[in-house]
């Protein structure tokens, strides 16, 4: 970081990824101590405040995160990912959980940055998020300016994803090992349905699953809800809020992730039976607030929940899980994830006893600025 006149300068750049949005830098223009490196994403994020109109953060979750990335010391891995994640109303930063949407950002801003070279029309990257040790190997279309050229990374394309405006080039991610991202296992309870019982007596069902993002899956229909409601809707009950909080925080608890108060997981995911053709709707809270859709590992994860007979999920999907869409020759079925802004694809890879090996998603991203953020002086950090 270099001083200009009363406030700090630091290089960086702001990407869409996915539905989520944020500042990436590189590892070597943040201070390598975490403590004062949050203090510079909270600054530059404009935390806390409801609007964030002291920062470039939205006002939302999905648009208060940050990415951090380095070329990787490790063998077989090209890049290193940290992600952050920040909120409105206050000044912590966790660097304990993924984002699949920001995770789509890296490699293009890798290539931006000048931290990779694109080598060929599709230039692929081995990533690795050193949030929770997650592997995934990212492909982005990098065609050259013009024959013997510079090759550059594709924005424009054909994908639509839900949740953001227009098309854009597809960016594919094959996630593998995600069982238990920040709990144990994928299934940390040992139990495919956990009974909670909420404060006011109520004993709800419960589907405890980590294969990427921590989740807590409920049927809408035990908490008198249908899973379709719209979210301002969701977003004004509170009672609905108040019992998945309760539920929340017990269900961390048997998660083994502890006290959860002050923690962006687990997510909270109502479930219902599909309502457009897709394999389950759902409805998202992350975890206080209503997601206008879903999020990638979330998604993910409800997917592979909908497959286990005996879950929560399964319950309310075609075929109590099983062969809920088609399975392609390859061995990899097919997934909609339904959600309030659209469906969501996911695709699950199997092997022959039908265990899934492995997960892949196509989402788009965009670089939206680069240049220098300016923060307030040292002294204010």
């Amino acid at each position: 970081m270099t001083a200009r006149h009363s406030q700090l300068r630091i290089q960086g750049m702001l990407m869409r990824g996915g539905s989520s949005r944020g500042p990436f830098f590189r590892a070597e223009d943040l201070p390598s101590d975490p403590a004062e490196r949050n203090r510079v994403l909270i600054n530059v994020l404009g935390s806390p405040h409801p609007l964030q109109v002291d920062g470039i953060g939205g006002g939302h979750p999905l648009t208060s995160k940050a990415g951090i990335v380095s070329v990787s010391d490790e063998e077989g891995i090209d890049l290193d990912f940290i992600f952050a994640q920040m909120t409105p109303d206050s000044d912590s930063v966790q660097t304990t959980a993924n984002c699949g949407n920001m995770l789509a950002a890296v490699v293009p801003f890798a290539i931006e940055s000048g931290l990779l070279t694109a080598n060929d029309d599709w230039t692929t990257a081995v990533v690795k998020s050193l949030n929770t040790g997650l592997i995934s190997r990212i492909t982005v279309r990098t065609p050259e300016a013009s024959p013997g050229g510079e090759r550059y990374v594709a924005y424009a394309g054909d994908v639509r994803i839900a949740g953001v405006p227009g098309t854009g080039s597809g960016i594919e991610i094959r996630f593998v090992d995600t069982a238990g991202s920040v709990a144990d296992s994928m299934m940390p309870s040992g139990n495919l349905i956990d009974e909670i019982t909420l404060d006011s007596g109520q004993v709800v069902e419960t589907t405890l699953i980590d294969n990427g993002q921590p989740l807590v899956l409920i049927r809408a229909t035990d908490l008198g809800r249908t899973g379709y409601e719209a979210v301002a809707d969701l977003s004004a009950d509170e009672e609905l809020k108040n019992q998945l909080e309760d539920i929340r925080l017990k269900a961390g608890r048997l998660m083994g992730l502890g006290d959860v108060t002050g923690r962006s997981y687990p997510k909270m995911t109502l479930v219902a039976a599909p309502a457009g053709g897709g394999t389950i709707c759902t409805r998202s809270f992350i975890p206080h607030r209503v997601h206008e859709s879903i999020g990638v590992l979330a998604a993910l994860t409800v997917a592979t929940a909908a497959r286990l007979t005996g879950t929560v999920a399964a319950t309310v999907s075609p075929a109590d899980g099983a062969d809920a869409t088609a399975v392609d020759d390859g061995g990899t079925q097919i997934l909609t994830i339904e959600h309030p802004s659209g469906g969501f694809d996911v695709a699950l890879e199997c092997d022959s006893a039908g265990q899934t090996t492995g997960a892949g998603i196509t989402r788009t991203a965009r670089l939206l600025m680069s240049g220098e953020f300016h923060l307030h002086s040292q002294t204010d950090l």
